[in-house]
């Protein structure tokens, strides 16, 4: 698409409406309300302990997370992509402030042993939920910018892995090795998309594979995770016991599950059972029919949003189509994790369940990214509409009359 082009499918829907994907916001909220439910049902009884009383405390909290984050997706849907490619790079340099901040001490919250959160006005803020979006907006300009290189050279493909394996480095040193596993994942697949050559990309997928390892032999506690996982049954009331919780809940769920509300291995058997070990529960009480509609909604949205990265391409939106790729990337990386650790096919791993498990930064920046694709899915479609209705109107003047040549 040329810029002459480009300009006039702009002029010829300058005064048209927001474009909204109905099947993504859908979708979207689909997947938010079911979220609501359980977390709801799965935070009842420590809601109620930790209160005194008030067993819907996480609920009305996780409500208010949600409007927060639509409200900041609004927003978020009215900037233009544009302005997002222009400062690709001060906002990755924002990103690594956040991760060198919350090592600081006095600034970095710790959590259960973790230093992943930067507490502002009282509230606790996960900077790394935050600095993996400004780190994927800046491969998305990247593979715009060195779309040449990226394609024919080696070295096109290991500047950008050499800076997600320098973010990576910050987030293990929180230590956060789901969210670094997440990241890399996802850039690597972002990079992969944009062209980078199959050949090289084998390579160093094996070369990070072997770093991972590394990263797991070299770290006892996680070594211990890898050991629970291959057979958590070894040692059920200790290193395994929030596994062996998580397949006692799936296994109670049967075809149809024991009914919303009644799931047993919430009341204080099953840790973090409304956080990182929703899933369980929601298999428990709603059973294999709950599960498959759970994953049938992801999978729906995973496509919903790469139609939206084929539209951009189709409107010769390069940088747009890799942003929202991104997003659908991460999205289903990071919901088949969390679905395959309660599942026990995966290590655990410290990562909620996107747009339902309780968390507050992880909801309020899932949700803002819909924003983002919301934007990207109103500036295909506008271009695509403005240039085919620009065709329509040259092609009408050719049959009545002559047409002048384009300078």
């Amino acid at each position: 698409m040329s810029a002459t082009q480009a300009a006039m499918g702009r002029q010829l829907t300058a005064g048209e409406g927001y474009r909204i994907d109905t099947v993504f916001v859908v979708l979207t909220l689909s997947i938010l309300l079911l979220g609501l439910v359980m977390v709801g049902s799965a935070s009842v009884s420590m809601a109620a302990h930790e209160t005194g009383g008030n067993a819907f405390s996480y609920l009305e909290r996780q409500l208010g997370l949600t409007l927060a984050g639509l409200t900041l997706a609004a927003i978020v849907a009215r900037v233009p992509t544009e302005l997002l490619e222009r400062f690709a790079f001060p906002l990755l340099v924002t990103a690594a402030l956040l991760l060198i901040v919350v090592m600081i001490p006095g600034l970095g919250h710790v959590v259960n042993g973790s230093r992943r959160w930067i507490r502002l006005a009282g509230l606790n803020f996960q900077a790394s939920e935050g600095a993996r979006v400004l780190v994927l907006i800046f491969l998305s300009s990247y593979a715009v910018r060195r779309e040449a290189e990226l394609r024919s050279s080696f070295m096109g493909l290991m500047r950008p892995l050499f800076l997600l394996l320098g973010f990576a480095g910050l987030l293990l040193l929180e230590p956060d090795f789901g969210a670094a596993t997440v990241l890399v994942a996802t850039g690597f697949g972002l990079l992969f998309l944009a062209g980078a050559q199959m050949r090289w990309v084998l390579a160093l997928a094996c070369g990070l594979v072997a770093l991972g390892s590394m990263a797991v032999l070299f770290a006892p506690y996680r070594m211990k995770r890898l050991m629970t996982f291959l057979d958590p049954w070894a040692d059920p009331f200790n290193s395994g016991f929030q596994l062996t919780q998580s397949l006692i809940a799936i296994g109670r769920g049967d075809w149809f599950g024991v009914g919303l509300g009644s799931s047993v291995q919430k009341l204080f058997y099953l840790p973090e059972a409304h956080t990182d070990f929703l899933f369980a529960v929601l298999a428990e009480e709603l059973g294999l029919a709950g599960v498959l509609l759970t994953i049938g909604l992801f999978l729906a949205l995973v496509w919903r949003v790469f139609h939206i990265s084929r539209l951009a391409s189709d409107a010769g939106l390069k940088f747009q189509s890799y942003l929202a790729a991104a997003f659908g990337l991460w999205l289903g990386i990071q919901a088949c994790i969390n679905m395959g650790v309660n599942m026990g096919a995966l290590p655990t791993k410290g990562l909620t369940l996107p747009l339902m498990s309780y968390g507050r930064s992880s909801l309020i920046v899932t949700i803002a990214w819909m924003g983002i694709v919301l934007r990207v899915y109103h500036e295909a479609t506008g271009e695509t509409r403005g240039v085919a209705a620009a065709v329509r109107r040259r092609a009408a003047a050719g049959a009545t009359g002559p047409v002048e040549a384009d300078e």
